[in-house]
């Protein structure tokens, strides 16, 4: 099912260990907005999402997973050279106990990823729009941590993941706009 290539979607390069950017990160890893929620939805949603439209879902969903890597990749660059106190004073030293330098799913506060993050209501029209609304929120929390980030060459990385958030939101609102033209010609869900 599966064909695995040893590289990202997009090269990940940091410019120094930053600990702090990596805690903003997590975020995008397992919050409530981030990759691995996106990822989940798309591919639980698929299966009430009629056959003209499920194609979308399917690629966009397992394309998340592809950004969830690039985050991970982003955050272990970040921390591998991070001391204790390093860690400490990002505010990560309640995770460093815990997990050591290993990523966990969680939010940036720390509040661990729960299933609630995921929203399927069975109602096509219902779930693009939340799907877009999803999109859109990952889109700008991208932009708040370029906004907080002095890498440029990780910002490099970010620009890319919040360009593609853009693209999935359009290609969502595309799917909606060929089921309401259905819905106009005959039931469709």
């Amino acid at each position: 099912m599966w064909y695995y290539e040893k590289k990202l979607q997009y090269p990940v390069r940091v410019s120094t260990c930053n600990p702090m950017l990596a805690k903003f990160l997590i975020e995008q890893y397992g919050g409530a907005d981030g990759e691995l929620a996106a990822a989940l939805r798309y591919l639980n949603q698929r299966y009430t999402i009629p056959d003209k439209v499920v194609g979308i879902l399917n690629d966009i969903g397992t394309e998340e997973f592809a950004h969830l890597e690039m985050i991970a990749t982003m955050v272990y660059k970040l921390t591998k050279d991070a001391t204790p106190e390093q860690l400490k004073a990002a505010g990560i030293g309640d995770h460093y106990v815990n997990h050591d330098k290993a990523l966990f799913y969680h939010n940036a506060a720390g509040v661990p990823f729960t299933a609630t993050y995921i929203q399927a209501k069975g109602d096509p029209i219902a779930d693009l729009y939340e799907d877009i609304a999803a999109e859109e929120k990952a889109r700008a929390t991208y932009q708040w941590i370029i906004d907080m980030s002095d890498d440029p060459d990780l910002n490099d990385g970010l620009k890319f993941l919040r360009e593609r958030e853009i693209v999935h939101s359009q290609r969502f609102r595309e799917a909606v706009e060929i089921l309401k033209e259905d819905r106009g010609k005959k039931r469709v869900f």
